[in-house]
């Protein structure tokens, strides 16, 4: 099931060229572009605000967004790149690419654990130590999911869950071409410090 997409607001910007651009940095937007599609590029304001706030929760580029400009049809966007001010750091200039339904993107999916009360190691004191709490996927943009559920029923201290224990949504890939760890079940401290006295004493 496709995850909910948050909207962009933004208003097309009149003008062109350098003069429209600082105009519109005047008025507290930051001027940008969207390409893309087979259509026309579309010259765009953006809140500047919005969009730092943005910057701050991070992924920015890794994020599908619901661009919504007023006369104009939504339409899905991924940014494609921020440009900063080089003393300041402050974003002048963002460029989004639209996309089509069959579009792959890569995106940060966030990964859930269910079944706790079913996971014997929990029971025991374990305590689930998540190594990726998001994995980044090549996903196509209509059918991007949620997120992707880890099943703890029947887990042991020890146990250690790879990327591979995850059944992906079809057509969603990892990034990463290896068997990567999602989480494991430590044991408690307690038993791992009678783990290392045994051990000491062996010794």
């Amino acid at each position: 099931m496709a995850g909910e997409i948050p909207d962009f607001q933004a208003e097309v910007r009149t003008g062109t060229g350098k003069g429209a651009a600082r105009q519109a940095r005047r008025e507290g937007y930051v001027p940008g572009i969207v390409y893309g599609g087979g259509q026309e590029p579309l010259s765009i304001n953006v809140p500047y605000n919005d969009l730092l706030n943005r910057l701050k929760k991070g992924r920015f580029l890794q994020t599908l967004f619901n661009l919504k400009v007023e006369g104009q049809e939504d339409v899905r966007v991924i940014c494609r790149g921020v440009q900063r001010d080089v003393v300041k750091a402050l974003p002048t200039h963002v460029d989004f690419m639209r996309l089509r339904r069959t579009s792959r993107v890569n995106l940060f999916i966030h990964v859930t654990f269910e079944n706790h009360d079913k996971a014997p190691g929990l029971k025991r004191g374990g305590t689930l130590t998540v190594v990726r709490p998001e994995v980044e996927l090549e996903v196509t943009a209509g059918d991007i999911p949620d997120h992707l559920t880890v099943d703890l029923t029947d887990r042991q201290i020890g146990d250690v869950i790879h990327i591979n224990d995850i059944k992906l949504p079809e057509g969603a890939v990892p990034t990463i071409n290896r068997n990567f760890v999602i989480a494991n079940i430590s044991a408690p401290s307690g038993l791992r410090s009678s783990d290392n006295e045994d051990e000491a004493e062996e010794a």
